[in-house]
């Protein structure tokens, strides 16, 4: 995977990314540098395994964060966007397909899948990203907050909701060391979620 390797300044990272703009694309040409998420580490995960079937939806998300482009956010709240970087696919659909990694791995359900996938399912996973960025009013730090919520498929009944949130220092306003400190705060995100939802089906 390619690297920007350009480190600015507060000042600089909202100068260069159109400080006060809402845009769904931001660059002219195909971005230089394209960054993915983990699945979080659940190895140790402790909890009953289930034999019900979890279908995992698209997770909503304002317009600014319904985007490939990586989120620098200011004071207001202002969307920015680091310059010829994005995510490897839209953020929802990257969000959505670590979730189903992360959940499929603790191995303790009898199937977890997206829409389409086939699944008698059992249970759906309702997400909406409300926070995936490098904040940079105070100290700059990775933030992830995503609310959950899991719904009975069969009569449509809220079972549980629940909203994760983690933050991650990021050190720099650097491409690398913001997406660094997302994916520290979304494995935390995501770990979380994986117990809560194994709890609550």
């Amino acid at each position: 995977m390619t690297k920007a390797t350009t480190d600015m300044t507060r000042r600089g990272v909202l100068t260069a990314l159109g400080l006060g703009v809402l845009v769904s694309g931001c660059a002219s040409s195909a971005p230089s540098a394209y960054y993915s998420i983990g699945a979080a580490d659940v190895g140790g995960l402790q909890g009953r395994s289930s034999r019900v079937q979890v279908l995992v939806s698209a997770p909503r998300a304002l317009k600014a964060l319904d985007t490939s482009y990586i989120a620098v956010v200011d004071k207001g709240p202002v969307y920015s966007y680091f310059p010829d970087s994005a995510w490897a696919d839209t953020l929802p659909n990257v969000v959505q397909l670590k979730l189903v990694e992360t959940l499929q791995n603790t191995n303790r359900l009898r199937g977890v899948g997206l829409p389409g996938d086939g699944l008698l399912i059992d249970y759906q996973l309702q997400t909406e990203i409300r926070a995936f960025e490098l904040q940079v009013a105070g100290a700059n730090r990775g933030v992830v907050e995503i609310s959950a919520r899991i719904v009975n498929d069969r009569n449509g009944r809220t079972v549980a909701n629940k909203v994760f949130r983690a933050e991650t220092s990021s050190g720099s306003t650097t491409v690398d060391k913001a997406v660094e400190a997302m994916n520290a705060s979304a494995d935390r995100v995501f770990a979380e979620m994986a117990a809560w939802t194994l709890q609550n089906v």
